[in-house]
């Protein structure tokens, strides 16, 4: 039992932990860029700070979201009836089609 509290315990604290990292990477980061830049002073405060806002380029990369090959084919299907100039029932049945081949 004591053994369970004190692997729930460290589970507990490695999640700030683990949060920590991730920022301090960031501000590393955004550290290097604007010293790539030749920024300096307010300029160098500025562009942090703008930098530590926005969202880290593997969040943004995981919040856009992959399609499954249905839906690959119905995009396609979909610009390919809109190319062809097809509305309606057209559209419906031009896609229902292709959705089957």
């Amino acid at each position: 039992m004591r053994k369970l509290v004190l692997l729930i315990a460290l589970g507990i604290l490695s999640v700030p932990a683990m949060a920590a990292n991730s920022q301090q990477e960031k501000m590393k980061q955004c550290s290097a860029d604007a010293k790539a830049k030749g920024l300096k002073g307010e300029d160098y405060t500025k562009f942090k700070n703008e930098c530590l806002k926005t969202k880290p380029e593997a969040a943004a990369a995981s919040t856009e979201k992959k399609l499954t090959p249905q839906q690959e084919k119905m995009k396609k299907c979909s610009a390919d009836a809109k190319a062809k100039g097809l509305k309606g029932a057209d559209y419906t049945k031009f896609k229902n089609e292709c959705l089957k081949g």
